[in-house]
């Protein structure tokens, strides 16, 4: 009987230690969210019954090693022991018994991450090879004091702070998949119709700059399918919905420079001369530019529009066809389009 009393001493002694020190090592990013503390409270459980049947197996087999070894001048065999029925039930029962109470708390965790608040604001996620978009619709109060029904589409997540956020996510080509480690959840992303659209929820809890990230391999460039995520008060997301609502009524390159954020373009195509997933547009309009098989053309206007609209009509040496989206033409307006070739152009 002294022996069970050491061990379950022991055992105590282990899992207090070790659960003590895997909660509490900076395994997680922030918790930036209230799904990430609900989701953090679960994984926490999961810890502390890893640390107790660590400890439970390995201290059993540790002492009964060093105690129960043969001594010196011993030369007879053990004890003989061939079942212990009650010992089999226990041990069958208790392991039943911890999966389905884990059940039930995953459901009900499950159940609290899914539950919709009904003042929750609704975006539009676009996934595609290799771009986020957002589009928000909502009630934006104008400087005249009138409410509009307005949209917004951009390629950074504006999320205000402690305000459910209900995300549609739907795919233009393969699966992707929404995650931002400091909110935890995370979404498969689905092509086809509106019944493959999916949603996820989140609570923001904390101001600041995060990334989303794809976690489904998607492609060659899956690694660069990246997406700024900015918390910010209520205040200041009305103040930025407001800012970038309706039609552009700016100069055509502050115009096309809108657009080419919102539409994802400057994710790939950098502004500063550096080689990214795109060429770079600094300096890129009048110059000579070798394409991929060789031949020389000039980036003029046409080629800038042929560019945007049938992107893999002429590949630049050095870069992959098929990377860039191909229903701009669809997607933009030929003013929009124009826009941009005038951003483009600007950028000497």
């Amino acid at each position: 009987m002294v022996h069970f009393v050491i061990v379950g001493l022991l055992v105590v002694a282990s899992t207090l230690g070790l659960g003590l020190f895997l909660t509490n090592a900076p395994i997680l990013p922030l918790q930036a969210s209230e799904q990430a503390i609900t989701v953090d409270w679960l994984f926490n459980i999961h810890w502390w019954l890893i640390a107790f049947f660590f400890s439970l197996i390995t201290v059993f087999v540790l002492y009964s090693v060093f105690v129960f070894r043969r001594k010196r001048g011993e030369r007879g065999d053990g004890k003989y022991v061939s079942h212990n029925d009650r010992l089999e039930i226990i041990w069958t029962a208790i392991p039943i018994g911890i999966v389905l109470i884990l059940a039930v708390i995953g459901a009900s965790t499950l159940a609290d991450v899914e539950r919709r608040d009904a003042n929750a604001l609704t975006v539009d996620v676009y996934a595609s090879q290799w771009v986020w978009r957002f589009e928000y619709t909502a009630e934006v109060l104008t400087e005249a004091g009138e409410t509009i029904l307005t949209a917004v589409s951009t390629d950074t997540l504006v999320l205000p702070k402690d305000r459910q956020v209900v995300l549609r996510m739907r795919s233009a080509d393969v699966i992707h998949s929404f995650w931002v480690p400091e909110f935890r959840v995370k979404q498969d992303v689905l092509p086809g119709g509106d019944e493959f659209v999916r949603e996820l929820r989140i609570t923001p809890n904390m101001e600041g700059l995060y990334k989303v990230r794809c976690a489904e391999l998607c492609g060659q460039l899956h690694y660069a399918m990246l997406a700024d995520v900015q918390v910010v008060t209520p205040a200041e997301f009305d103040a930025w919905l407001a800012e970038n609502a309706g039609d552009c009524n700016l100069g055509d390159e502050q115009c096309g420079q809108r657009w080419a954020t919102t539409y994802g373009c400057t994710a790939c195509h950098s502004l500063t001369g550096e080689s990214g997933v795109g060429p770079t547009w600094l300096g890129l309009f009048g110059h000579d530019v070798t394409l991929s098989d060789g031949s020389v053309v000039t980036a003029d206007l046409e080629y800038l529009h042929t560019s945007i609209v049938d992107p893999n009509a002429q590949i630049v040496q050095g870069f992959q066809p098929g990377i860039m989206p191909q229903d701009f033409a669809v997607r933009l307006t030929e003013e929009q389009i124009q826009q941009i070739i005038a951003f483009i152009v600007s950028l000497q």
